[in-house]
């Protein structure tokens, strides 16, 4: 059964006497050390810096909201609590190099996301607590949510254990940036971690887009204008994800036309099918037996050669170049 904690099941006075060092200011960053500052906790920024990092933007950013910023060697010497919120791919060595000689037995370390936990990227000492709380939500919602008084749900974990107290810890960190106001659903590294990438690579990420170009495909392959194929594979579906996002499946089915729930629903299965299925599996399992860890670890290592060159290909595509000509008629989206 599901176990879900709310703010009565949180007491954020046991971080009072605790010095927390976010390390890294980006999107989730610069949310969690804000809604922690405000708060009422101590928090200090960890960020990596040149010869005089003090005149660089981020740390005049992070003095601006309210914060101390210093290099992440610094940063985690001082702290109780590290919680680590830079890319998956270079929390490894920076934990090596500046994050790991200033931990102590007591203290804790926190992830928002299981990775290099899970597969052994980064093996934390005994003696120290290692938990994750990971708000299911992008940084600016995490911030959005919580200066309106609400916050957004999350996922909590203990890996490790050394003081008695890390999930108390986990949960009071949780209160700190406003998810147990909306719900905390308790789950491991190991599941967090295995259904986060299986749902980036499947159908967030990887699926969708894929959907998205092939279906634009089709429809310019057969003759039609490549704006109307835009509007009708790419830019319409953030109108079904909203109402699928707002109340389910059901509401979507029950919003749009009978002509469109029928089609959709008895052309969708032709679509994802079974060899869709096998795909997915396999999918999961590459994730499941550390695979796909491995290709990222080394892909990451030798500079993200496969990922520029996709990337580079990714922006070429027509879809993107008439989508680009398209959103600039449409004055209301801003992509910053």
């Amino acid at each position: 059964m599901v176990q879900v904690y709310y703010d009565k099941d949180a007491d954020l006075g046991v971080l009072n006497d605790k010095t927390i060092a976010v390390i890294g200011y980006g999107n989730q960053g610069r949310a969690q050390a804000r809604n922690l500052n405000d708060s009422g906790l101590n928090v200090i920024v960890g960020l990596r810096g040149g010869d005089d990092p003090s005149t660089e933007p981020t740390w005049k950013l992070v003095k601006g909201d309210g914060m101390e910023p210093m290099t992440i060697k610094d940063a985690s010497a001082q702290a109780d609590i590290v919680q680590i919120l830079i890319p998956d791919e270079v929390q490894p060595q920076v934990y090596a190099d500046s994050i790991a000689p200033g931990i102590e037995a007591g203290n804790a370390i926190a992830f928002s996301h299981g990775f290099n936990i899970h597969y052994n990227q980064i093996v934390p000492p005994d003696g120290v607590d290692i938990f994750m709380v990971a708000p299911k939500a992008p940084g600016h919602m995490v911030r959005v949510t919580f200066e309106g008084g609400n916050g957004v749900p999350g996922l909590l974990a203990v890996y490790q254990d050394a003081t008695g107290k890390t999930k108390e810890i986990g949960l009071a960190y949780a209160r700190g940036i406003g998810c147990t106001k909306a719900g905390v659903i308790e789950t491991t590294f190991e599941e967090e971690t295995e259904t986060d990438l299986f749902g980036e690579q499947v159908d967030l990420c990887g699926g969708v887009t894929c959907m998205i170009k092939a279906a634009f495909e089709t429809l310019v392959e057969a003759g039609y204008q490549p704006e109307i194929a835009y509007f009708e594979t790419l830019h319409e579906l953030k109108l079904i994800v909203d109402l699928i996002h707002e109340g389910g499946l059901q509401r979507m089915w029950s919003l749009v036309s009978n002509t469109a729930e029928y089609g959709g629903l008895t052309v969708g299965p032709k679509i994802i099918n079974e060899y869709s299925r096998e795909a997915m599996y396999d999918a999961l399992e590459r994730i499941q037996n550390g695979e796909f860890a491995r290709e990222w670890v080394l892909e990451s290592r030798a500079g993200r050669p496969v990922l520029n060159a996709l990337e580079r290909k990714e922006k070429e595509h027509l879809v993107e170049q008439v989508g680009s000509e398209l959103r600039a008629m449409m004055p209301w989206l801003n992509p910053e």
